[in-house]
């Protein structure tokens, strides 16, 4: 049971002319579960505790060798590569500083088209760092690209919830072009 009930898949229709066609998960299609696959080992890379190792090896294998993610939340964009983000996060995963620590999409949606998707939703995080609560949340982008070897991320960015910026600040748009 796949915790995505509220995500929704979108594709072009049979008969084309720009409609679109709503599918949910629970419809059979290989390559929506493939790339939620995808999506649920991101985030459950960013779990402390025992198998930390072998989820962040697990990520690093289902991002693309040149992925970029990207960090704004409020402050200017910080850019990495796949090891660039995976290294500081390891540390602070296995250090001892960010303890009981997991993040977990709450919904989202998947955009798809050929060989490219998009996943586009909130997440939540909640933990201790140095010992002291560590809640948060925020939305993330993460864009997918279909390989030989499956579905991988080819780009991810994300943003959280601060001062003067909610959840419920989100805007999705349908602008016809």
């Amino acid at each position: 049971c796949s915790p995505w009930f509220s995500l929704q898949a979108v594709r072009l229709s049979p008969a084309g002319r720009g409609r679109m066609r709503r599918v949910t998960p629970s419809e059979e299609d290989p390559d929506l579960a493939a790339i939620l696959t995808v999506v649920d080992r991101f985030f459950a890379a960013f779990t402390s505790g025992p198998g930390v190792e072998e989820r962040l090896d697990a990520l690093r294998a289902v991002m693309l060798p040149e992925a970029v993610v990207v960090r704004t939340c409020g402050l200017p964009p910080a850019v990495y590569d796949v090891e660039g983000f995976i290294a500081p996060r390891r540390a602070l995963l296995t250090d001892g500083s960010l303890t009981d620590f997991s993040e977990h999409a709450t919904g989202g949606r998947v955009d798809r088209f050929g060989d490219i998707a998009h996943w586009f939703g909130g997440y939540s995080k909640d933990g201790r760092f140095h010992g002291e609560p560590y809640p948060g949340a925020g939305m993330k982008s993460i864009q997918l690209v279909r390989t030989a070897a499956g579905w991988r991320v080819s780009a991810a960015a994300w943003d959280d919830v601060r001062e003067g910026l909610r959840l419920e600040d989100r805007v999705e748009t349908e602008t016809g072009r």
